[in-house]
């Protein structure tokens, strides 16, 4: 296990930024930089790298939390914690896909959950215990929300990489 820290690929809507994106400053942009190498680098090593102190560190980090910019996470294996089944699920929606994208994204089994422009109107990845499990969330919850027209599964046979470390701009 390794703490990484996730630059917001998802929108949370518990987060105060209320759908507005916050302006990031280049010092802010440099401590997400910081933090993707090293999720617990201390503070006062942020400050050296970026010219501030380690409280404007401290105060700046609480502020691209609270705005939903960043999450500082520990990012697992999913097969030493129990976990042996992954896959991607294509769903196609008859309708409004807001309220399935959010049907889904409520279960526990919803790693990441995607509106695309695609071939499929959501793309959502689970993670499960094992086969049965997989089938389980499949045919009995996800096929069974109003509005899913279809489902496609793409089960996992090994991850080769995963990464949060795209960066900033």
């Amino acid at each position: 296990m390794h703490s990484e820290v996730v630059a917001s690929r998802s929108a949370d809507p518990s987060s105060s930024r209320g759908g507005a994106n916050p302006s990031i400053d280049a010092v802010s942009l440099a401590i997400i930089e910081q933090l993707q190498e090293d999720g617990r680098r201390p503070y006062a090593a942020i400050g050296k790298a970026v010219g501030l102190s380690e409280a404007a560190v401290r105060q700046r980090v609480q502020k691209l939390l609270d705005q939903g910019v960043m999450q500082i996470v520990a990012v697992t294996d999913p097969l030493t914690v129990g976990f042996r089944r992954q896959a991607m699920v294509g769903i196609d929606v008859e309708g409004d896909v807001d309220p399935v994208a959010d049907a889904v994204a409520a279960m526990p089994e919803a790693e990441y959950v995607v509106m695309t422009a695609g071939s499929h109107d959501l793309l959502v990845e689970i993670v499960c215990e094992d086969d049965d499990h997989l089938l389980e969330v499949i045919n009995k919850r996800i096929r069974a929300l109003p509005g899913v027209r279809s489902t496609e599964s793409f089960v996992y046979l090994k991850l080769k990489k995963q990464t949060y470390m795209w960066g900033t701009r």
